[in-house]
Formats: structure tokens, C-alpha cells, sequence
């Protein structure tokens, strides 16, 4: 009997390689998705996905390909390390040109009078590079260049670029002032939270085809986040490696022994990123209780106020959508507009490549990290920030002295 047989599945529920029909929907999985669709409807269409290795862009990617209508045509670069000329080259290979003995001019003019051409016969044309984090300054400011082809009316290629957290540096560098000028939407793919996490193994195990009983006893999901870091990938590999575990002691339901063999078969440390920003976070979340917020955001208009939220550490996006964090219904205010992030050294508010930008003390910014008191301006609306930590302070120093 295999441990498939032995679970009741049909499949392997934590295989490596992406499956679309795997793809569990975590709200920012989904508002990633939503930012690749909008390059479709958006004539300047130019979206940004990052995220850690293994945190699902690929198979994000797979599940927007397969949804494409008959008049999109695309084509996807995922080798990266490649001169301008040969990344050109890749592009029209991709399109269905054979463009090998051809030079830099005219390639570049093959590829313009393509994306007319279909323009004309209404088709729209996406570009889709993953591992875009190894592309080099040459072919990023070509990438530049191909953003800004268009005829009389609009712009006739969309732009998807997808990497890991390098890329996000690579583009925020001075000499990427102008590339990131045509970006629309940037989105950074986080880890699964805890609660996501029974979520993303239970829906995991319903697509392998167990719909009857839970497998993993809930002592299990605090480990396996601990020692995954949330990272979709590295749950994969310590669910299947528990799961065989369990299968040769012939259980039939997994617990905390079953997790921390299969922890300590795979020699894995509790899961650290290359920048400890995960380890940073936890820490700062476990020194405060659940329920406790370190950041408050009062949302005025007009000089009233409308309401009061105070948030956790982590991450908050502010926009006119629904599925905000923060959501604030003014025309003047983009779906995705502004991310806030908390952390050991305080708050920091970024411009989410809105329309109408983020203003703090009327100076408009791209990325600032705030002071208690500040006051951050979207349109017609203001946004006071405190710093609840330094309000937890004072309490505490004059009890002190009292």
C-alpha cells in the first residue's frame, strides 16, 4: 500500500512543481492575481510581483495564463540571463519569429511592427518575464523601451515581471528611476500566515481528494509555520515529508511528534529569510500579545473624523478596492493605493504606484518611514498615524513614577 492508498488520496498533495488546481486563494495571492489581470484592461499596463522563493509566483503566473481570453496574445521569458539583443531574440522566438541572424535594430523593428499589427486586429500582447530578478541594467532599461511603444490612441504591450525580493531593490536603485516611472502596480507576495496555513494544507488535501477528516491534528500548523516561515514551498516539503513519516508508523492522523521527525529527517532549522525579516517580525509579534496593535490610523475627511483602526505588525493596504485592510471609498483614491508596514523600527508608508500619489507633511513621497503624529494625505482624505508602542511607554514610565 502506498501512502497515498493508505490517506485516501488520489494525488500527491504537496508535489514542487506548479499546479494551478493546487493554488490555494490567501487574500494577497488573490490582490496579486488581480494586479496581473488589470494589465488586460489597462492600455499602460506594467505590474510588479515579488516575492520569496518559493512563494507561489510561478504558479500565480500558470493560473493567469490559463484564464486568458482567444484575443490575448502572450509570451513568457523565464531565462533570464540573457544580453539585450538575446532577450529581444527570446521574445520574438516566443511570438512565433525565428529571429537568430538578425541584429539589434532590426529585431527592434520586427517587434514593433508585430505589436501594431496586432493592435490593429484588436488583439492585446503581454509580456510576461518570471525570475526577473537576474536581468541584467541593459535588459531592464530595454524593457523600458518596449513599455513605451504605442500608436496615436494607447500603448500596445503589457508588462508583467515577476522575481524574487532582488528585483524590488534592483528597481527602487537610482538609475531605475525612469523604468519604475512606467510601472503601474507593484505587489510583494509575503509568507502564509498561521491561520492561512491549516487552511492552505486542508485545501491542498481536498484537491489530493481527501474530503472526509482532518489529517493534520491542529498541534501540527504552529510547527510547520515555525519551521517554514509561511513559505508555500517549504510547507510542501515538510507536509510531504510528515506525511510519509505517519504512513510508516501506519497512523492515520499526523500531531506534533509526526512534524518535528519529519523537521528533524530534513535537518531544519526554525526558518530564517536571507534578510531575518520573517525571524524579525515573529519576534516583535511574540513579545506583545495577539490582540495587542502597535499602529493606529484615524481616517478624516474634511476635518472630521470617519474612523479609528489599529493594526498588528505586518503589512496593511490602503485603497478604494474592498479587499483593503484600509478601505477608503473616494474616486481620488486608487484600488490599491498605499501599504503601510510595521516592524521593530517602527511604520513605513508606500506609494502603491497610485494615481494621485501619497503626501506626508505636503511633501509627496514614495517610501517614508513615519513619526507618531504624522499625517499622511490620499486625495481628499488625511490619515493620522500613532504610534501605539510609544503611547504603551508612557503608560508605562508614569506608572513608573508613580
Amino acid at each position: 500500500m502506498s501512502y497515498l492508498e493508505h490517506f485516501g488520496l488520489k494525488e500527491q498533495p504537496f508535489r514542487l512543481t506548479p499546479d494551478p488546481e493546487f493554488l490555494y486563494w490567501s487574500m494577497q495571492h488573490a490582490r496579486a492575481k488581480a494586479y496581473m489581470e488589470s494589465t488586460i484592461w489597462l492600455a499602460d499596463g506594467f505590474v510588479v510581483i515579488t516575492g520569496e522563493i518559493g512563494s507561489g509566483k510561478t504558479t500565480l503566473l500558470q493560473s493567469f495564463l490559463d484564464e486568458l481570453d482567444d484575443d490575448i496574445v502572450y509570451a513568457v521569458i523565464s531565462q533570464t540571463q540573457l544580453s539585450a539583443t538575446q532577450f529581444l531574440q527570446a521574445v520574438l522566438t516566443e511570438f512565433g519569429f525565428k529571429p537568430f541572424e538578425k541584429r539589434k535594430v532590426e529585431l527592434l523593428d520586427i517587434l514593433n511592427s508585430f505589436l501594431v499589427e496586432q493592435y490593429s486586429n484588436g488583439k492585446k500582447v503581454v509580456l510576461i518575464i518570471d525570475e526577473a530578478q537576474n536581468l541584467s541594467t541593459k535588459v531592464l532599461e530595454e524593457i523600458r523601451m518596449l513599455s513605451g511603444i504605442e500608436t496615436h490612441k494607447e500603448k500596445v504591450l503589457r508588462i508583467i515581471l515577476a522575481g524574487q525580493p532582488e528585483l524590488k531593490d534592483a528597481l527602487d536603485a537610482p538609475n531605475m528611476k525612469q523604468l519604475l516611472q512606467r510601472v503601474r502596480l507593484r505587489f510583494h507576495l509575503g509568507p502564509l500566515s498561521l491561520d492561512d496555513i491549516s487552511q492552505y494544507i486542508s485545501h491542498r488535501m481536498a484537491v489530493a481528494g481527501k474530503t472526509d477528516g482532518n489529517v493534520f491534528g491542529d498541534d501540527c500548523y504552529e510547527i510547520i509555520y515555525n519551521y517554514s516561515g509561511g513559505i508555500p514551498r517549504l510547507v510542501n516539503t515538510l507536509c510531504d515529508t510528515a506525511l510519509l513519516v505517519a504512513f510508516a508508523d501506519e497512523k492515520q492522523q499526523l500531531d506534533a511528534d509526526d512534524i518535528m521527525a519529519a523537521v528533524e529527517e530534513l535537518g531544519w532549522k526554525e526558518f530564517e529569510s536571507d534578510t531575518g525579516r520573517f525571524t524579525r517580525l515573529d519576534n516583535f509579534a511574540a513579545r506583545h500579545a495577539a490582540a495587542q496593535h502597535v499602529t493606529q490610523i484615524e481616517i478624516r475627511s474634511e476635518g472630521e473624523s470617519i474612523s479609528v483602526q489599529s493594526f498588528g505588525p505586518g503589512r496593511v493596504i490602503i485603497g478604494r478596492s474592498p479587499d483593503n485592510e484600509i478601505c477608503i471609498k473616494s474616486k481620488f483614491v486608487s484600488r490599491h493605493h498605499a501599504q503601510l508596514i510595521t516592524d521593530d523600527e517602527g511604520c513605513t508608508i508606500e506609494d502603491l504606484n497610485s494615481t494621485n500619489g501619497v503626501f506626508v507633511a505636503d511633501r509627496q513621497v514614495k517610501k517614508q518611514r513615519l513619526n507618531d503624529g504624522d499625517v499622511i494625505a490620499l486625495g481628499a482624505h488625511d490619515l493620522v498615524y500613532t504610534d501605539l508602542r510609544d503611547a504603551d511607554d508612557n503608560e508605562e514610565e508614569e506608572e513608573e513614577s508613580a
